[in-house]
């Protein structure tokens, strides 16, 4: 079976935001995943710890076809250092994976079946 990290910031560690909506986006595309016939792990790193360890100690864990980095780390300027390092980790820890990108942890799927099939 086809095996894909999603790496992302776990919405209950985020400052001001309500981790439910965020949470059940999250599982709305486990469950795409699911449709796909497609493995799924989820990392989903805190800001306050050393995410470039658990991103590390997850690329170790399997063997990944694709890599999704998700929007929160991505698109906020403040955490583009973040981006670039878990972009390298990738490439270090997985390099025959592809890196994808989603707009919504609920087309996390989509974003991994442009690369994998």
């Amino acid at each position: 079976m086809t095996r894909v990290l999603v790496i992302g910031l776990d919405p209950a560690e985020l400052d001001g935001w309500d981790p439910e909506p965020v949470r059940a986006a999250i599982a709305r595309g486990r469950a795409r995943f699911d449709e796909h016939a497609l493995a799924a792990d989820y990392c989903l790193v805190s800001l306050d710890d050393h995410p470039e360890r658990e991103v590390a100690a997850a690329l170790a864990a399997a063997d990944y076809a694709c890599v999704v980095i998700g929007g929160g780390i991505r698109t906020h300027e403040p955490l583009l250092e973040l981006f670039e390092r878990v972009v390298n980790l990738v490439r270090q820890h997985a390099p025959a994976a592809a890196i994808a990108f989603n707009s919504s942890p609920d087309d996390c799927a989509d974003a991994a079946l442009r690369w994998v099939r």
